[in-house]
């Protein structure tokens, strides 16, 4: 498995590398020893360079530095949580939906968030698909003519070269009834010196629709460079969605969130997957409730414009699959012939008539 390496410094990759960084206080570097031994540690210069140091709260540092939360583990929680294991065919391949399977070409990451649903898969020591593995996980695709969307995900698929990535492009541009295919990253916010123009061209996928899915939760990510790496895929004709996961401490309230999805727009990047945290493993820390997410995607509408708009998204436990799940501005209508109540932005009730 080739993959890419981008210059720049190298990813803080230890607890001990981070309290050399001045990222975690040595009063707190023994402790969290137990949480890296449990779960891969991967922090970018591109992030650590975004780090307020006096801060113990940076929505930056809480995503990606270690925490002794980490380590308590609540009786609801799972460590496969959305049933990819259930849905896997094959080895990298997961078919939840009839018309679209995930192909999970790598099990590595440039950066390990803290609050990732794949937590207790994904790692440096993952093995990649490749070789026959590769191989069974194409022919289960060519073999479905139901599958009209391949999803590229992992770990991220944006750690490989763009000749290995060229030649997934290759194998997938050979199945006919393969229309879209959909790349999901965090590389474009998180280590944007890895996005060249030769690399976004390689993404693209001859005869097929290109999308690419970047995942970002604060509008601080952003950078001159992160900014300079979507634009490349922009421009290489690629359409562009968003993906985040609703914190708390993080993103979960309104000026940070309207921001988010303010600065998705403005980067070209349509506003997809709000998703509601995960029950992964020593994720409680980061969940707020349903109803507190509710409100706050409710406080989005009619203060920002549509473009800004994100599906607020609930993946079912145990594989059941995604449900948006956000706010209803509508009541009343489950009466036949009755009046409905339609709420405005400012909260006002108006009565609409029945067919």
């Amino acid at each position: 498995m080739t993959l890419h390496q981008p210059p720049g410094g190298q990813p803080l990759r230890s607890v001990d590398a981070l309290a050399d960084a001045g990222l975690v206080p040595p009063e707190r570097q023994d402790a969290l020893q137990a949480v890296a031994a449990r779960y891969a540690v991967s922090v970018t210069s591109a992030m650590a360079d975004l780090i307020d140091r006096a801060d113990p709260k940076d929505p930056i540092a809480l995503q990606f530095i270690p925490d002794a939360a980490e380590l308590v583990t609540l009786p609801q929680e799972l460590a496969d949580p959305i049933g990819d294991d259930a849905h896997s065919p094959v080895e990298g391949v997961v078919h939840r939906y009839p018309d679209r399977a995930l192909l999970k070409l790598v099990h590595a990451c440039p950066v390990y968030c803290r609050f990732c649903f794949r937590r207790e898969m994904v790692g440096p020591g993952g093995d990649a698909l490749t070789g026959a593995k590769l191989d069974a996980a194409f022919a289960y695709l060519a073999a479905r003519p139901e599958i009209w969307e391949v999803i590229l995900t992992g770990g991220d698929p944006f750690i490989l070269s763009a000749r290995r990535v060229r030649e997934v492009a290759r194998r997938l541009a050979a199945i006919p009834h393969i229309k879209v295919v959909r790349w999901h990253s965090r590389v474009p916010v998180v280590d944007p010196a890895r996005i060249s123009a030769d690399y976004a061209r390689a993404l693209r996928i001859p005869g097929k629709a290109s999308y690419i899915a970047i995942h970002a939760n604060h509008p601080r990510e952003f950078t001159d460079d992160a900014r300079r790496a979507i634009a490349a895929l922009a421009d290489a004709g690629h359409v562009l969605l968003s993906q985040s996961v609703l914190l708390k401490g993080i993103n979960a309230d309104e000026a940070t969130l309207s921001g988010l999805m303010r600065v998705f727009v403005e980067n070209r990047i349509k506003p997809y997957y709000l998703h509601h945290p995960d029950l992964a493993p020593g994720t409680s820390h980061f969940r707020l409730t349903l109803e507190e997410g509710q409100a706050l995607v409710k406080s989005l509408r009619g203060h920002l414009s549509g473009l800004c708009q994100p599906t607020y998204i609930l993946d079912i436990p145990g594989g059941a699959g995604k449900i948006p799940v956000g706010p209803s501005f509508l009541s009343g209508c489950e009466t036949p012939g009755a009046e409905a109540a339609a709420e405005d932005r400012h909260g006002t009730r108006h009565s609409y008539p029945p067919a």
